[in-house]
């Protein structure tokens, strides 16, 4: 099947010498896996190479067998240049946690619109606007709105938020969050991009961090901790 669509780069593996294997979530198709042969040989490998770093913004033609192997691209070109993101390290660094976690979270061969207009929507307000410290929380918080575990809001008002159920309780359980991260969670639910990002304190986006890991660990079967969650922490300290 011959495709055009939009794809948003979230893991490249070299394979072998010179070769890449990329994961893309796809406008039209969902999770898909292609082959790059000879990425890293002839005069546009440098090219060919930089189509594929964390969260690019592709439109490609491919070759889709659905078959469970791997695909070809016949086509790749940058849908929208990024200008600031592979030139701030706080941002970059953001995207490179955040390729993770999508990484991670997105298992669906199947096209889920919504979530792909959603990202590529964020990813686009994260590279024209400089307020950007709380930009991976609030996106980790409202990808989970299309994953299908946002926390129920409905009982917002109570003083516990309980982790596995994901509501709102006026009982404290093994797994609720403490009153304190409590507040500091209801914070982040009511916080969107363009809002005040001096919101919080170091410490506590820390804490919102580890919450938001935890709470995808708990709702997604074989998610797993990022490896640039250190870097992450180190350059955000």
């Amino acid at each position: 099947m011959h495709v055009k669509t939009k794809a948003i780069v979230l893991s490249s593996i070299k394979f072998q010498e010179k070769s890449l294997i990329v994961k893309c979530f796809t406008q039209s198709h969902g999770l898909k896996s292609y082959f790059v042969r000879n990425a890293f040989s002839g005069r546009k490998s440098n090219q060919k190479i930089a189509y594929f770093q964390p969260l690019s913004i592709l439109e490609i033609e491919a070759v889709h067998k659905n078959k469970g192997t791997l695909e070809n691209f016949k086509e790749i070109k940058i849908s929208i240049p990024f200008q600031s993101i592979p030139t701030d390290i706080y941002k970059s660094t953001m995207v490179l946690f955040l390729s993770e976690i999508l990484y991670h979270s997105i298992h669906e061969e199947e096209k889920n619109e919504p979530l792909f207009s959603f990202l590529e929507t964020a990813l686009l307000w994260l590279d024209q606007h400089e307020d950007r410290a709380n930009f991976h929380l609030i996106l980790m918080l409202e990808t989970t709105k299309y994953l299908g575990f946002y926390p129920d809001v409905s009982g917002i008002d109570h003083p516990f938020f309980e982790m596995t159920e994901g509501i709102f309780s006026p009982l404290h359980a093994i797994s609720s969050l403490s009153e304190q991260q409590t507040n500091l969670f209801k914070k982040l639910i009511d916080l969107r991009f363009g809002t005040n990002q001096k919101m919080f304190h170091v410490a506590e986006r820390q804490i919102l961090l580890k919450i938001l890991i935890e709470y995808y660990s708990l709702h997604l079967d074989g998610f797993k901790k990022p490896k640039s969650l250190d870097v992450l922490k180190e350059v955000f300290s």
